[in-house]
């Protein structure tokens, strides 16, 4: 059985990577892992390669940025040409991106099945083009792996038939169980002169938080003054240094807050597991948080993971500065509950995924 595998930006890594591990233990696999090149520089993709012990693509598209069309068309010609000359069984995808969707559309069209691992995630809120990526996908998929019980219902209330839903758990999990000790062993936050649970760590990149001035500035002057208590450190994404750039915001910030480049995995998990308290608008440091049992505030208006809300350690609060600043004291005056963990989010979802596959092509 031949399997292309396809990842194209930092989150497919962490999902693609146990799936690629369980799948060399199997003889009668043959897979072939594809990188689209969305995620294309140091900073952002080659590290994830190398913490995450994965190997290096069969396959390189080097697709790059651009516009939402001009991306997702890019990737469409050249995994066509893939597509053609390998032939696969099997098409797997996972996640949101524009890549995820991109080559679901080409096997679909090519008649190729395709697999897409996280399926029936829902923030129902359109203008995150995530959410579109999501819904194209799951309409096109023939075989939908789900983290959640609400995963499924979404899909169910969709019109999916209940036989091409498989409630799997979270492959997210399994890498960050895996490399969890090996994060640990770093000395990434005494490098950033920071003391194992008295900081913040932040991330943000979506378009709703960073390309609007304003919401920025507020975001901003929260961080600021939770500065002031508790240190906080954040990794800027390419995105958000270009609108800060762009907006003058470089001061802001104020001098207690840290501002580095992007980290590599296990950098980065380290810093996560020893946070007082992380403030994002990522949707997998929703879940990677709720497994670490490190308060989480999410910096949007919706969610398409409300598992780690009702189970977990994740807080809805929106990019309002009052709210944050609210939400924030709550978390570091200890009246904060942690619930979960969620249920197979175990390090075993990827099994289930190889298991499922066989299972289905006996």
């Amino acid at each position: 059985m031949k399997i292309l595998n396809v990842v194209g930006a930092r989150p497919n890594f962490m999902k693609m990577a146990p799936i690629v591990e369980s799948m060399a233990r199997v003889p009668r696999i043959q897979s072939l892992l594809v990188h689209t090149g969305q995620h294309y520089d140091e900073g952002m993709s080659e590290v994830f390669f190398r913490d995450l012990e994965m190997p290096k693509p069969d396959i390189t598209l080097g697709v790059g940025s651009g516009t939402h069309a001009e991306q997702t068309a890019r990737i469409m010609v050249e995994f066509e040409r893939v597509c053609l000359g390998e032939k696969p069984d099997l098409v797997i995808v996972v996640g949101d991106v524009n890549s995820t969707m991109a080559c679901t559309l080409v096997a679909a069209k090519l008649r190729i099945s395709v697999a897409h691992v996280e399926a029936g995630l829902r923030s129902f809120d359109r203008s995150m083009p995530e959410e579109i990526n999501r819904i194209v996908t799951d309409a096109l998929a023939e075989t939908l792996f789900t983290t959640s019980r609400d995963a499924d219902e979404n899909l169910i209330r969709e019109g999916i038939d209940r036989a091409r839903i498989h409630f799997v758990g979270n492959v997210m999990i399994d890498t960050l169980l895996k490399h969890r000790k090996q994060a640990a062993a770093l000395k990434t936050a005494e490098r950033f002169s920071l003391r194992q649970g008295n900081y913040a760590l932040v991330t943000l990149h979506r378009p709703s938080n960073v390309d609007d001035p304003a919401v920025l500035r507020g975001i901003f002057e929260a961080l600021q003054e939770i500065s002031v208590r508790l240190p906080v450190i954040f990794p800027v994404h390419p995105r958000t240094q270009k609108r800060i750039q762009e907006f003058g915001f470089a001061g802001v910030l104020g001098p207690a807050v840290c501002a580095c480049d992007p980290l590599g995995y296990l950098d980065f998990l380290n810093l996560m597991s020893g946070a007082a308290l992380v403030l994002t608008d990522s949707g997998g440091l929703q879940e990677e948080t709720t497994i670490l049992d490190v308060p989480c505030l999410t910096l949007r208006e919706n969610t398409e993971r409300p598992v780690t809300i009702h189970e977990g350690t994740n807080m809805l609060v929106g990019p309002g500065k009052g709210r944050i600043l609210e939400a924030a004291s709550e978390v570091t005056s200890g009246r904060f509950e942690k619930k979960g963990p969620p249920e197979f989010w175990d390090g075993k979802a990827a099994e289930r995924i190889v298991q499922v596959l066989l299972d289905s092509r006996t």
